[in-house]
């Protein structure tokens, strides 16, 4: 495969707005690809060099005969893992739960996704 070929693949793209001691911008990582990153001004910014990151990444990977991770299908999860935790915090979070008037698993998906 070439680059042109791996450009096109749905790899997933996390963004963030950032607001700090340097200002406001965002920031983009691709998740597959580990420190393929990037930052602008605008969204638009932010897509653009997101690719020209990405595809720098890709180039060197390929220069250099390194795998490529590929991204894959959402049908390859089935949504449900299972997690142990302390029973200090089972109670905390169950109570939460109950306070908010959520189920726990509503609760720490909503935990989850923030």
């Amino acid at each position: 495969m070439e680059v042109k070929d791996y450009m096109t693949l749905p790899y997933t793209r996390l963004v963030q707005e950032i607001n700090d001691e340097s200002g406001h911008y965002y920031y983009g990582r691709i998740l597959e690809l580990d420190g393929c990153q990037s930052t602008g001004d605008t969204l638009d910014e932010l897509y653009e060099s997101l690719n020209e990151a990405m595809e720098g990444y890709l180039e060197v990977k390929l220069e250099n005969n390194l795998p490529i991770p590929v991204p894959e299908k959402p049908s390859s999860y089935s949504g449900k893992f299972n997690v142990r935790l302390p029973k200090s915090l089972h109670q905390r979070l169950a109570i939460e739960a109950e306070k908010e008037g959520v189920s726990l698993n509503q609760l720490v998906l909503y935990k989850l996704a923030l």
